[in-house]
């Protein structure tokens, strides 16, 4: 059983950065596939970002996205979502989830994570 757990969601202007950490406890860190969607009201999850820990590579939603980057840092079981020029349009809750697989192209789909955190919010005031 694994455990992940978000932090670093707040309100932020636009054109702010922030850090989001994914914290995975229970499973074999470097094993493991983490991914970061996105939930804003009304609208369905999005896919933003994952990294693949076996070999740190890193896939990235094809929409608009390339201000975002993604890293782990295996000594601490966590992961990194790096958000830069922040716009109203990225509002929403924001999750990680953990799965295996060597599959890159399974990663942009939340049914590729068995473990999912409660999510933190991240606001961007215009």
């Amino acid at each position: 059983q694994v455990h992940v757990v978000e932090s670093g969601g707040r309100l932020v202007q636009a054109g702010d950065s922030l850090r989001l950490s994914c914290t995975a406890s229970g499973g074999t860190f470097h094993r493991l596939n983490i991914g970061w969607f996105r939930q804003a009201p009304g609208k369905e999850r999005q896919f933003v970002a994952a990294i693949r820990l076996s070999d740190r590579t890193g896939v990235f939603a094809d929409t608009g996205l390339d201000r975002f980057t993604i890293s782990g840092d295996n000594a601490k079981n966590t992961v990194y979502l790096r958000m830069n020029s922040l716009k109203p349009d990225d509002t929403a809750a924001y999750y990680c989830a953990a799965g295996s697989g060597r599959n890159l192209s399974r990663l942009r789909y939340h049914s590729n994570y068995d473990y999912w955190g409660q999510g933190t919010q991240v606001t961007v005031s215009s």
